[in-house]
Order: structure tokens, then sequence, then C-alpha cells
């Protein structure tokens, strides 16, 4: 066979094998797009599965609205108390006050006294502070007083001299107190009645009518009650508190004669220690025993002369005698006798 005779041969068997071949992909093209659509769907659904997944379990909530802004809770401001305002409620007689610049004038009623102001009554003059609702002082004749504190829990009170009676409302809870110049004496409440003198040498009593009152001095403290008095004389604490006494003691010293030959008389006498004195209108202390001693200057003519003491416990005494100076008529010698 020749060479020419072969190659159809080989054409053929090629052309078998394509045949064959042919044969193949026909029976396996539509497997492969079953497979295909099946994937595509797959992917379609994993496609579509993603914002679900996403929306589901990896979508973060939104986050909540801004709360509007709250106000700012402003600190209650705290309200300053008011110190208790002191003014002169009731004046009789010549009344002086005395500011910061040290100078005294006569005073007015209704007057206001700050701390550092000072009052003073004149012989026969009256005066009556009121603090507010917390407190009223009746100033007697002849008594001086001062503000050292003045704020809205306490009012701190410096008596001078002379003999004052203090009304402490104890409802205003008010702490009320009076020191005494010349002693350390110190006499507190926060509700009472009560009375204080001060002789001005280191003499000071106090007697309560209501509630009670601390009364200190020289590193002894007692409490006065309703009813009771007690005593610091100088350099000496405060006596243990005793009963009021119902009447109270006073003699005086009177010339036998009631004619004299000069104006002038030279009055003596005693009391309870503490006591305020005042011989012919004029205020006079007693000494730590109650002792005084005052000139008293008379008119020509008839004079009525009297005496009269107060103790802090409210009870009075008096001693009164009339005398005839006639400066012309021949000298002579004046006798006294105890009253």
């Amino acid at each position: 066979m020749t060479r020419r005779d072969r190659q159809p041969e080989v054409g053929q068997e090629k052309n078998g094998k394509q045949h064959v071949m042919s044969s193949a992909d026909g029976n396996h093209r539509p497997g492969r797009a079953r497979s295909n659509l099946i994937f595509f769907g797959l992917l379609v659904l994993i496609l579509l599965a993603l914002p679900v997944g996403w929306y589901f379990f990896l979508r973060r909530p939104p986050a909540p609205p801004p709360e509007p802004p709250r106000p700012e809770a402003q600190a209650p401001v705290a309200e300053v108390p008011r110190p208790v305002d002191i003014h002169l409620a009731e004046i009789e007689g010549t009344v002086e006050i005395r500011r910061a610049d040290g100078t005294w004038r006569e005073a007015a009623k209704g007057d206001p006294l700050k701390a550092s102001d000072a009052v003073r009554t004149r012989d026969g003059s009256v005066a009556v502070l009121v603090g507010g609702e917390a407190w009223e002082v009746r100033m007697e004749p002849g008594t001086e007083v001062s503000v050292d504190e003045l704020t809205s829990s306490i009012t701190k009170i410096m008596l001078q001299n002379g003999m004052a009676r203090a009304k402490v409302n104890g409802a205003a809870k008010h702490t009320f107190e009076v020191r005494a110049a010349g002693s350390d004496a110190v006499a507190t409440t926060t509700r009472g009645v009560f009375a204080i003198s001060n002789n001005g040498a280191g003499t000071v009593a106090v007697g309560t009518q209501e509630g009670e009152v601390q009364l200190s001095g020289a590193g002894k403290v007692v409490i006065v009650r309703s009813g009771q008095q007690s005593i610091v004389r100088p350099g000496v604490g405060p006596s243990e508190p005793t009963p009021i006494p119902s009447s109270l003691l006073l003699k005086v010293k009177w010339p036998q004669k009631p004619l004299l030959g000069t104006n002038r008389l030279v009055v003596t006498g005693e009391t309870a220690p503490g006591a305020h004195v005042e011989i012919g209108g004029h205020v006079v202390r007693a000494n730590a025993d109650g002792r005084f001693q005052h000139t008293l200057r008379l008119q020509e003519g008839g004079n009525d002369v009297t005496v009269t003491a107060r103790s802090v416990g409210g009870t009075e005494a008096a001693s009164q005698t009339h005398l005839q100076v006639d400066t012309h008529a021949p000298k002579m010698g004046v006798n006294v006798d105890w009253k």
C-alpha cells in the first residue's frame, strides 16, 4: 500500500475520534448548564443574603437621639442672716447717743444703733432699746450701755454703769449677753426677764424675774433662776443665788434739825449691794457693801429731799425729809440721825 493510500485512513481515524468527542460533548452540555444555573442561583441567594445578614447581625442599632441639655442645677443661695436691728423705742428726758466718731449727741426716738454705738441716760431719764423681736432693754437713769457685737444669733452689750432690765424672747432663738465694765462678770440668757446693775467699780448684781440667767465671773459660774439674785464683788466670783428679799434695806443719815445754814448737804446711807440709788434725782453709786455718799446742793428756803433705792430683784425703798435752808442765819453745826 502506498503512502497516499494510508492518509485517508488516518483522516478517517481522526474523523472518527472527532465524532466520538462530539458525542461526548453533546451528552455533558445539559448537566453543565444545570450546574451553572445552580451556581449562579446560589450566588444570587448569597448576594441577597448579605444585606439581610448585615441588617440582623452586623448592623449597629442607631444611636439614641441626644438628650436635651438639662438645666444646670443651681446651688441654693444661702440666705445671709441679717443681724438684729436695734433702735431706741422709747425716750424720757435726756438721752444721748455716741457714734463711731466718739462724739455724744442728743438721741431721738427711733434712732438705730449699730455695733460700737453707745447710749446713756442722764439723771431722771430712761430709754428703751429694742432688738427686733429678740429682746428689749430698759435703761434706768444714769445708765450707759454700748453694743459690742451684733449678729443674727447673738447680741453682746457692755454695761458701763447703772442698771438695765432686759426681756429676752426665747422664741427668737437668740442669745443675749451683758458684760460689765470694770469686771469680768458676764450675764447670758436665751430666754428670761432679768435686771443687771454695775457700779463701775467691780460690783455687779443680777436678779431674775423669769427664766434663768447664767452669771460668770472670776472663773465661777452660777445659774440665777426665777426669783433669785446673785452678786459679783471685785475679784470674787458670783455669790450662790439666793431668794430675792421681799423688802429692800435702806438707811439714810438725815440732819436732826430741819433748819440749815448752808446749801450743801452731805447725804450718806446704806442699802443692799448692787442696788440703784438716787438722791434728789441724782444717781449715786453704792460701793461693794452698799454704802453710798453724795453731796447735795440745796436751794434757799424749803427743800424736799428723797433718797430711793431699787434692787435688781425689783424691790424698792425710799426715805424722805424736809429741810429749810437759811444761809443768812447764824452758823450752826449739823447733826445727823439714822432713819
